[in-house]
C-alpha cells in the first residue's frame, strides 16, 4: 500500500530518529535473537528508546500518521507501533488498532511487546477475539492470542478451559509452540493445581511437554522442592 505524503514524511522523520537512535553492537545482539528477520530490517535500537519515541510521536501529533502508514520495513518501526498501541486509552481504538496490525507482525518481538494497557482491568473485548485468533493461520496472530490468556487469564480470571484453548492447540509453528510452553509454564506459576496434571499425564506434544518442564524450572517463582518433582515428569 503506497503511503501518502503525510505518512512519508513521518516515515521519514521516524527513520531518522532511529538512525540517530541505532547502537551497532546491538543490532547484531538482537540480529541474533530475532533471526527470522534480515539484519538489515534491524536498527538495534533499545526498548527505552522506542517508548520515548512513541511519547514524542503522540505529543507532536504524528502517532496517527505513522500507526497507518502500514506495512513497516524494519523491526523497530514495528516494535514502535505495538508501543504507540500499548499506549492507546480508547479501547475502541485500541482494539480496532489492534485488529488491523496483528496480521503485519513478523516476529516474535513485536508479538510479545504486550496488550495495550487499557485492556489491563478489562481484557474481555480482547478474550472475545481469542478463539477465532487461535485458529488464524498466521503463526503470530495465534501467539498473540495465547499471550492474551498468559498475560490476564492466569490469575483471578482464570478458567480451565484456557487450559484447553491452548493446550490442545496444534501448530508446526516453532514460535507458536514456544509461547505454548510458556503459557504452561506460568500457569505451573499462578494455576498449580489445574495445570499439573497436563504434566503429569503428558497431555502436550512431546516437544511443548519438555519445553514447559525446562521453563518452569527456570523459573525463580517455583518452589525447589515443585522443580525436583517436575524434573521426574520430563
Amino acid at each position: 500500500m503506497p503511503y501518502n505524503n503525510t505518512q512519508q514524511k513521518t516515515i521519514y522523520i521516524v527513520r531518522e530518529r532511529l538512525r540517530a537512535l541505532r547502537e551497532p553492537a546491538y543490532q547484531a545482539f538482537v540480529t541474533r535473537l530475532v533471526p527470522n528477520i534480515p539484519a538489515e530490517n534491524i536498527w538495534g535500537v533499545r526498548a527505552p528508546a522506542l517508548r520515548k519515541l512513541a511519547r514524542q510521536l503522540e505529543q507532536e501529533g504524528l502517532a496517527e500518521h505513522f500507526l497507518r502508514a502500514l506495512p513497516h520495513t524494519y523491526l523497530e518501526e514495528n516494535n514502535l507501533h505495538a508501543y504507540l498501541l500499548q499506549n492507546e486509552k480508547d479501547a475502541q481504538k485500541a482494539l480496532a488498532g489492534v485488529l488491523t496490525f496483528l496480521s503485519y507482525i513478523d516476529n516474535w518481538a513485536t508479538c510479545d511487546i504486550g496488550t495495550p494497557r487499557v485492556f489491563h482491568k478489562n481484557p474481555a473485548p480482547l478474550l472475545h477475539h481469542v478463539p477465532a485468533w487461535l485458529d488464524h493461520p498466521h503463526a503470530y496472530t495465534q501467539r498473540y492470542a495465547i499471550g492474551v490468556l498468559m498475560q490476564h487469564y492466569l490469575g483471578t480470571r482464570f478458567e480451565e478451559k484456557f487450559l484447553d484453548m491452548v493446550g490442545l492447540h496444534k501448530s508446526d509453528h516453532y514460535y507458536v509452540n514456544m509461547m505454548r510452553a510458556w503459557y504452561f509454564s506460568m500457569a505451573l506459576v499462578h494455576q498449580w493445581q489445574a495445570s499439573i496434571p497436563w504434566v503429569e499425564g503428558k497431555r502436550l506434544d512431546t516437544w511443548t511437554h519438555r519445553k514447559t518442564i525446562q521453563k518452569a524450572i527456570e523459573s525463580h517463582q517455583i518452589p525447589q522442592e515443585r522443580k525436583a518433582y517436575l524434573k521426574t515428569l520430563r
